[in-house]
């Protein structure tokens, strides 16, 4: 059971990612259905002996596997637009943080309170605690409160790195010069981690995300703190 859960997504902690896995879901039982159904019928092509040498058309068939295609293109591609039109919406955010991606660490900067600024890096091995992640653990975590809108901009220093956290569906790419924006929106508290989805040079591997959403009670306190 174990091995069987590495090949599934991560548990979702925001609305995009359920729409995501709901998606990939939906997609996958239309490539599942049209996988029987053609090896149902290469099968069977194969094993009768029904067969007509002089048959040159069939007008009714070639109408049928013309237009099936095309409805299932259309049922897999409508939820596909409204997705990609969720993922760019930004709904009035009350958080806006800046990401910034260097060879090999992340900086973090809140500007909407105090000028909050702080990098973050891979802890080491010998580093750790008991209930630490190696190679996805670091030293400053970025704080953000659950159930609030959170706008985050993401750009380079040197070269593309990309910002990515599966299981809140989010995927920015950092490009130097360019300044990329993603919304989040956590629905419940936790660690969520990522790490560089983008290969950015020898240590592209070291570069881990660590986000922790909190209460709007602990965040207010966690900025207090600086």
């Amino acid at each position: 059971m174990s091995s069987w859960m590495t090949f599934s997504f991560q548990d979702a902690v925001s609305p995009i990612m359920e729409q995501l896995i709901m998606f990939h879901d939906h997609t996958m039982m239309i490539i599942i259905m049209i996988t029987v159904i053609v090896s149902y019928m290469m099968t069977t092509l194969f094993i009768n002996k029904f067969i007509n040498r002089l048959l040159l058309e069939g007008q009714m068939i070639e109408l049928i596997w013309t237009i099936m295609p095309a409805f299932l293109l259309i049922f897999i591609a409508l939820p596909s637009l409204r997705i990609l039109y969720l993922l760019e919406e930004i709904n009035n955010p009350l958080i806006t943080i800046k990401a910034v991606g260097h060879q090999w660490f992340w900086s973090y900067e809140y500007s909407d309170f105090k000028k909050i600024e702080f990098d973050s890096y891979m802890k080491p091995t010998n580093e750790l605690d008991l209930n630490e992640f190696r190679l996805l653990d670091t030293d400053n975590r970025i704080t953000l409160p659950y159930n609030i809108n959170t706008r985050i901009l993401v750009t380079s220093t040197d070269v593309i790195h990309s910002w990515t956290i599966p299981s809140l569906g989010i995927k920015i790419d950092a490009s130097p010069g360019r300044i990329n924006q993603g919304s989040i929106m956590m629905n419940r508290p936790g660690l969520y981690f990522g790490q560089c989805s983008e290969i950015c040079g020898a240590n592209h591997s070291f570069m881990p995300i660590v986000m922790e959403s909190v209460n709007l009670k602990s965040f207010i306190s966690w900025l207090n703190q600086y």
